[in-house]
C-alpha cells in the first residue's frame, strides 16, 4: 500500500492511497487542473484511481470532488450528511456510507469512523491491505475513546496537528473563528495530537505524518516539538505535510 499526500491545509486537501487493485482519492479540495498538476508532480497515473472517499463537506476537502468524479469516471463514497451538504452535482455515482461501515475497494479494506467536527456527518478512514494499516485523522475537535481504539495498531498515521493555542490566541483570526478552531468540534491542537500519540501503542508504527498545519496559527517546528514529547522513545519517521508541495510517495 502506497500513499501520496497531494496537499494538506486550508487551501486544499487530497491524498491518494494505492492498493493492489488501484487507488483511492481521499478528499479533493482542488480544482481539476490543480489536482491534475499535483497527481503529475507526485508521479501518479490517474487511470489507476477507482473511487473517491470524502470525509466531510467543507470546501477545502470536498469542493473538487464532483468535478474529479466526472472527469475520471469515479464513484464517490460519502455519508448521507456529507452528500446532502456537499452537493457534488449531476452525473456523480454516489455510494452512501455510514460511520462504522467497512468497505472493500481497490483491494483495500476501508473503515469509516465518526469524528467530532462541525460538519453534517463527518468521518475519517482507516485503510488496510492485509499486511499494513493506514490511519487518517484530521478535522476533529477532540479525541474520543472510539477514535483511539480504531487507530490502535496502525503502521502509518496521518494525524492533524492544526494549531498552537498560543499562536491562535495572538493571531489574525477574529474571536468567533478562534473559538471555532479551538473548540470541541474544530481542529486538533498540537498538544491534543501529542496526547493521542501518548495513548497509543506505537510499537508497530513506522511513520507519522503531521497534517493540516495552519499557516497562521502553527509552524512545523512547533508541531514536531509538541508531539516529540510523546515520541521520545519511538524510533519511527516523523514528518509534516505541506500545503503546496506533495509529499514523496511512501509505503505504509
Amino acid at each position: 500500500m502506497q500513499v501520496r499526500v497531494l496537499g494538506s491545509g486550508s487551501r486544499g486537501n487530497a491524498l491518494v492511497v494505492d492498493g493492489p487493485d488501484g487507488g483511492l482519492l481521499l478528499d479533493c479540495g482542488f480544482a481539476r487542473k490543480h489536482l491534475d498538476a499535483r497527481l503529475a508532480a507526485s508521479g501518479y497515473d490517474a487511470g489507476r484511481l477507482r473511487g473517491i472517499l470524502v470525509t466531510h463537506e467543507h470546501a477545502d476537502h470536498a469542493s473538487g470532488v464532483g468535478r474529479a468524479a466526472r472527469a475520471y469516471g469515479l464513484p464517490v463514497y460519502a455519508t448521507h450528511g456529507t452528500a446532502r451538504r456537499a452537493r457534488f452535482g449531476d452525473g456523480v455515482r454516489l455510494h452512501t456510507i455510514h460511520p462504522g461501515q467497512t468497505l472493500r475497494l481497490a483491494g483495500l479494506e476501508v473503515q469509516a469512523y465518526a469524528v467530532p467536527h462541525d460538519a453534517a456527518e463527518p468521518v475519517q478512514f482507516v485503510l488496510g491491505d492485509g499486511q499494513s494499516r493506514l490511519g487518517v485523522l484530521s478535522d476533529a475537535g477532540h479525541v474520543t475513546a472510539h477514535m483511539r481504539s480504531v487507530l490502535e495498531g496502525c503502521h502509518t498515521l496521518l494525524l492533524e496537528a492544526n494549531h498552537c493555542p498560543q499562536m491562535l490566541a495572538a493571531g489574525p483570526y477574529p474571536p468567533a473563528l478562534q473559538r471555532r478552531v479551538g473548540g470541541r468540534y474544530g481542529h486538533l491542537a498540537n498538544a491534543q495530537a501529542a496526547g493521542l500519540l501518548a495513548a497509543l501503542d506505537l510499537a508497530g508504527t513506522r511513520r507519522i505524518v503531521l497534517t493540516h498545519l495552519s499557516e497562521q496559527n502553527n509552524t512545523p517546528d512547533r508541531a514536531r516539538e509538541a508531539v516529540g514529547v510523546a515520541l521520545r522513545d519511538w524510533g519511527g519517521l516523523l514528518c509534516t505535510a505541506a500545503q503546496d508541495t506533495p509529499l514523496d510517495a511512501f509505503e505504509v
